[in-house]
């Protein structure tokens, strides 16, 4: 867990204390030394700086097709795509494309490719609404979209008013398509230049430009720098004793979505940086995931936990060798002991985790090399030391994500126990979690805020077992409104993603609400628990 952007000072004692004032600072630090991270390099610089040794090893495989890559070819093709993007599409540094993806191999090399230029790559999930995702193309400033044929109707519209460049992956643009730029991504990079243009990438420059709702609020593009990455990916692959064992002879399958930080960063950079196999997934289906994992003899599974259960429960599980498999990672949402229990059972050979050590069942681990954590008390703003749950952090979280002083405001709720292990009990976020995709509680409201028969309104989240949590609403309609609660549930998934659809709804007479105007989330998540519906 990063609790820090930045390296600090290595202290003799790994958790130490401090004075300030006449307040006792308790800051917990890693088991392992920190380590030299090259975090002057650009991103794609990093990445490849091994190239030398596995260049004619496979990098990428596309289950669907079984076409193989090697990191030479990963490398080339990354470098064309960049070239593209600058002499005919005309991106320039600090620029912005949208990668409207799942995941493929084609995602890979565009990034990469914007990278090598120093342009900017902004992740969407391309089942997102097309409101949502020109919402986000307007905020990031995207000049060029890239995406399946089968989503690029949601876009056209907007790259015809906007003069954005349209790139489709599979199948080529008709003739006389009505759009300013409309381009197959194959003929696009189909050139044997790869000197691309000069372009000076500062370490603090913008590389990634994921959109998260953060702890509250509305979602927002987060600056990924050159350095924040390659610190991260750092972190967990590089020096002895790395929190992830991926090694050049690994396959690491690739099934959760590459618009997401968790594949993006643990999956797909950690994996090149090491040059192992990544094995590509464009969607979870459970058959096609194990028999793949039979073929390509996987060796590390990062999963989700809804992916845990769905393998926990199959009944054909025992019909396939999976026991290549010897890291299964998961994240993103919470997974809670008896899943984990259930899924050693049918995995015997694969150690649950991420940890260079043993941890306990239901811990998250330890302190990541390089950074520094704080659990800090919500009454009082101090820091605790073991065993005393509180902010990781601060309770001022939801306002300054950075504070002044380095600290990175996760929001979460734990402890550190006395063997240095994290436990997470709960979290400040008011995000909601669905299958880990994150859904914002603010965007949903301002939706139904939007409906003339309701007056107010709240989301939280409600405990499921196939998706980790669900939004529900609780509203209050206006005086003389009948709208039931089919016709909000419809009026909200005419405009949103899947995942972001209400699941419930609740009537009640009121929001629970503090002098402020902060919804009280947690008086309606107890009523949810509680079945106290008021």
């Amino acid at each position: 867990m990063e609790a820090q952007t930045q390296s600090q000072q290595h202290h003799e004692d790994n958790n130490h204390h401090e004075e300030v004032g006449k307040e006792r600072e308790y800051i917990f630090r890693s088991k392992l030394p920190d380590i030299y991270i090259p975090n002057h390099l650009p991103l794609h610089a990093y990445c490849f700086e091994k190239i030398a040794e596995f260049r004619d090893k496979p990098c990428l495989i596309d289950g669907p097709s079984g076409r193989e890559w090697t990191y030479a070819e990963v490398e080339a093709t990354a470098r064309r795509a960049g070239v593209a993007f600058h002499s005919q599409l005309g991106l320039q540094k600090g620029q912005v494309i949208m990668l409207l993806l799942q995941n493929c191999p084609e995602f890979v090399f565009s990034f990469l490719g914007a990278s090598f230029i120093g342009g900017i790559s902004t992740t969407a999930n391309p089942f997102c609404m097309p409101a949502e995702i020109e919402k986000q193309a307007r905020a990031s400033g995207a000049r060029a979209f890239i995406t399946q044929s089968a989503f690029a109707d949601k876009v056209r519209p907007y790259c015809e008013e906007n003069n954005v460049h349209l790139i489709t992956l599979d199948v080529p643009p008709s003739e006389g398509t009505n759009i300013y730029q409309s381009h197959y991504f194959w003929d696009l990079i189909d050139t044997k230049e790869e000197v691309l243009p000069p372009v000076e990438t500062n370490p603090d420059d913008v590389v990634a430009l994921p959109y998260s709702s953060g702890t509250t609020g509305l979602p927002k593009g987060v600056m990924l720098t050159h350095k924040s990455l390659v610190t991260s990916i750092a972190q967990q692959v590089d020096g002895e004793n790395p929190n992830l064992y991926f090694h050049s002879e690994d396959v690491i399958l690739c099934v959760l979505p590459l618009f997401h930080i968790y594949s993006l960063n643990s999956v797909l950079l950690c994996a090149l940086r090491v040059g192992a196999a990544i094995l590509i997934m464009p969607k979870f289906e459970i058959y096609m995931l194990m028999e793949l994992v039979q073929k390509y003899k996987v060796t590390i599974a990062p999963f989700v936990p809804p992916i845990v259960l769905a393998i926990a429960k199959n009944p054909d599980v025992d019909k396939y060798d999976l026991s290549s498999i010897r890291t299964v990672l998961s994240g993103a949402a919470p997974m809670g002991k008896d899943l984990e229990d259930t899924l050693r059972a049918k995995l015997p050979n694969a150690k649950l985790g991420q940890e260079p050590m043993e941890v306990k069942s239901g811990a998250c681990g330890t302190v990541v090399r390089n950074a520094e954590l704080k659990i800090i008390d919500p009454e009082t703003g101090r820091s605790l030391p073991r065993n005393q749950p509180g902010y990781l952090n601060d309770p001022e979280a939801t306002a300054n994500t950075i504070d002044k002083d380095g600290w990175l405001h996760t929001g979460d709720i734990g402890y550190v126990d006395n063997d240095d292990e994290i436990f997470i009990v709960d979290r400040l976020k008011e995000l909601i979690k669905y299958k880990g995709f994150q859904v914002a509680p603010a965007e949903l409201e301002g939706m139904l805020l939007n409906h003339p028969g309701i007056s107010d309104a709240a989301v939280v989240a409600m405990k499921d077992e196939a998706a980790g949590e669900v939004p529900v609403a609780f509203v209050v309609t206006s005086s003389e409104s009948q709208i039931t609660e089919d016709e909000i549930k419809q009026f909200i998934s005419k405009q949103v993603v899947f995942y972001k659809r209400l699941n419930r709804v609740f009537f009640v007479d009121s929001i629970p609400k503090l002098p402020s105007g902060k919804i009280l989330r947690k008086e309606l998540r107890a009523r949810l628990a509680n079945a106290i519906i008021k």
